[in-house]
């Protein structure tokens, strides 16, 4: 009879499989082996220098392992860095673990400094001789030696500047600053102000505003109209028409100049020019003689009878 499976126990174990691949894909990938354990070494360091968990652990700069735990062993601040190395190298138990600095800013690492004893090979568990990097301290100390002089020289300028600026900053000129940022306040406000207004001015006279835009685009339809309505004249047939009207004026004032005509001969008949001066002068003359003596001329009787015939009247001598 076979066995039957509930869907929990299906569930629980596809879930343990689950796990059992992502450990051994996790493990494949940072290129450790699941079923074989690394071996395993032990330093002893006064003080580590900065040294970290999961630092790399070299041989001649190659990477063979990484620091697994840093623990104090004593009560005088003796510390027990464990590392692994996953590598088949050989090393003897005189080799010597080193910190040293891999960069300013890659921190430090652990190298092995291998001795070579085909009689003393060091095994698992076997504790190494530890050493720091000569001057590796005094050289971060010297990284930082100029920055610690041009931070000195800094805040000497900056102290300098300060004092100056306490003896520009009397109490005079306090008062003259704050009466500057008051002023410049009150600045502020009143273009805050006008800002508003100036708002509140145009959402008034919205409508107008659009009305005016409206207006100048009818304006400069009706201008555009008019450039095109100047552009269809014909100024070629404009001019030659104004020619010949010029031409026709010269002809009659020429006309005239040579006493053609009835117009040119009165302008240069000099004989014709005196006959209608006497003429003039005589009509001059019988109008002034009409107004004094208009019985001469006019006759007027009520009852029909003959007018007496006209006497010059007799001019009187003083």
């Amino acid at each position: 009879m076979p066995l039957k499976l509930s869907r929990q126990v299906k569930t629980g174990i596809l879930v343990i499989a689950g796990i059992l691949l992502f450990i051994f894909g996790y493990n494949f990938l940072k290129n450790s082996s699941f079923f074989q354990e690394g071996r395993v070494f032990y330093v002893k360091y006064n003080n580590v220098a900065g040294l970290g968990i999961s630092a790399p652990v070299t041989i001649n700069g190659f990477q063979v392992g990484k620091v697994e735990s840093i623990d104090f062993i004593d009560n005088n601040g003796g510390l027990l860095v464990k590392f692994s190395v996953e590598k088949d190298f050989e090393f003897s138990k005189n080799s010597i673990v080193q910190i040293y600095s891999s960069g300013f800013i890659g921190g430090n690492n652990l190298g092995i400094i291998p001795k070579y004893d085909p009689n003393n090979i060091a095994v698992s568990k076997d504790t190494l001789k530890g050493e720091i990097q000569r001057g590796m301290i005094d050289g971060i100390l010297d990284k930082f030696g100029p920055l610690e002089s041009g931070l000195k020289s800094t805040i000497a300028r900056l102290d300098t500047v300060l004092g100056n600026v306490n003896e520009v900053m009397d109490e005079e000129t306090k008062q003259n600053l704050k009466s500057s940022i008051a002023n410049f306040n009150a600045t502020m406000s009143s273009f805050n102000r006008a800002s508003r207004d100036m708002s509140s001015l145009l959402n008034n006279n919205k409508e107008k505003l659009n009305n005016t835009f409206d207006n100048l685009d009818t304006t400069a339809e009706n201008f555009a109209r008019l450039s095109d309505s100047l552009a269809e004249i014909e100024l070629g047939q404009m001019t030659k028409d104004l020619q010949s009207v010029l031409t026709k004026f010269d002809a009659i004032v020429s006309s005239l100049e040579n006493g053609d005509g009835s117009v040119g001969k009165l302008l240069k008949d000099e004989k014709l020019y005196d006959n209608l001066a006497g003429a003039s002068k005589q009509l001059e003359q019988l109008l002034e003689d009409m107004k004094l003596n208009p019985k001469r001329y006019v006759h007027f009787s009520l009852f029909g009878k003959r007018p007496k015939p006209y006497e010059a009247e007799k001019e009187t001598q003083d």
